[in-house]
């Protein structure tokens, strides 16, 4: 049985940081909502390689505009599979800035953060696993 992108983030088990911040922000009625929806979500590995602190500062009740602003950034209208972004050049994000997607050699990066894992199907969408935080300007 498939899942909404949340509860397909849950079960992966390797994305403990950006539930985290999806409820921290009140993304969770948006991202289990009717969508499409392209996810490009960052792995708790990524979510450390910020700076110290930044992601403990961002989950406060006051950053919630902040940080809705930076997971609004990963996410993308519509079902965008690997085979489509391929072919893409950018993609405007639900935050209304666009993200920079370059394929070469057989990888895909979106700004600086490489895809390292493609088209995890969910009932509203698909999630492609990312290695870093991308940040809107």
């Amino acid at each position: 049985m498939m899942h909404d992108i949340v509860d397909t983030a849950v079960a992966a088990g390797s994305f403990k940081t950006l539930v985290a911040a999806v409820k921290a922000a009140g993304l969770v009625d948006t991202l289990k909502g009717t969508g499409p929806f392209t996810v490009f979500a960052p792995t708790d590995e990524a979510f450390a390689k910020l700076p110290a602190g930044t992601v403990e500062n961002l989950l406060k009740p006051e950053n919630k505009a902040k940080l809705q602003g930076i997971l609004t950034y990963h996410v993308v209208p519509g079902t965008v599979l690997a085979k489509d972004v391929a072919t893409l050049k950018t993609a405007k994000t639900v935050n209304g800035q666009e993200l920079t997607v370059k394929a070469s050699n057989g990888s895909v990066m979106i700004n600086d953060a490489k895809v390292i894992k493609t088209d995890i199907l969910s009932t509203n969408g698909v999630i492609h696993v990312i290695d870093s935080v991308v940040m809107p300007k």
